[in-house]
């Protein structure tokens, strides 16, 4: 592909990045014989316990689909519905240690190495690259935020 000369600076390695992304995720979902939802719903699971609702916005599909979702990852042993403890009513999807193990077995070659890299940057270049890659999400966040609604699902 042809160098763009709207893109300047770091962008065509951010555009890169971002294309070498969603091949992983692709490749990561194979490897681990999930489809990308079921590992984005794994991801979002990785960071804190979600409600059914929260998990379909966060993948932004469906109540009923995230449903499906959470009962696939059930089925695998990756993640479990609970109670809430104050809401008993409402229920709560948490990933297990199943989930955390297969994850971590996927993605740890490439945090390793990602370590790595950050070991050769000083602090005060590690905040530059920061603050560039949270400008970057910010662009892409004003982007999302301006689609009509109806694109946007």
């Amino acid at each position: 592909m042809s160098e763009n000369p709207r893109l300047t600076g770091p962008m065509p390695a951010l555009r890169e990045l971002m294309t070498l992304t969603v091949r992983v995720r692709h490749q990561l979902a194979r490897r681990a014989g999930l489809s990308e939802t079921e590992l984005l719903a794994l991801d979002h699971l990785s960071t804190g316990v979600r409600g059914p609702a929260e998990l379909a916005r966060l993948l932004d599909v469906s109540t009923p689909a995230a449903t499906g979702i959470v009962d696939r990852l059930e089925r695998r042993g990756h993640a479990l519905r609970r109670a809430h403890e104050a809401d008993r009513r409402r229920t709560e999807v948490h990933m297990t240690q199943t989930g955390r193990v297969e994850v971590r077995a996927q993605l740890e070659p490439m945090l390793e190495a990602m370590r790595d890299l950050d070991a050769g940057f000083s602090q005060e270049e590690l905040d530059v690259v920061e603050r560039y890659l949270r400008g970057a999400q910010g662009a892409m966040r004003a982007l999302l935020d301006e689609q009509p609604e109806s694109e946007a699902r």
